[in-house]
């Protein structure tokens, strides 16, 4: 595994999510996804795999008020 598999960009991350950056934003400033500022916004792996393990199976389309998929 290459060092840049470790850290990704929101733009990345949107990539990988199939969302727009906005939704990665939404995500961060609602504290649900971590991230860490080195110049722009990164978003580590592990963080980017808790986030899929701990949200998984939720609807997260109002970030207040986060769901159980029915």
């Amino acid at each position: 595994m290459k060092h840049e598999d470790f850290l990704y960009t929101v733009e990345e991350v949107a990539q990988i999510l199939k969302v727009n950056k906005n939704a990665v934003y939404d995500l961060i400033n609602a504290k649900v996804l971590k991230a860490l500022k080195l110049g722009r916004l990164k978003i580590t792996r592990f963080e980017l795999l808790r986030f899929l393990r701990e949200y998984s199976g939720k609807d997260l389309t109002d970030l207040k008020e986060i769901k159980e998929l029915s």
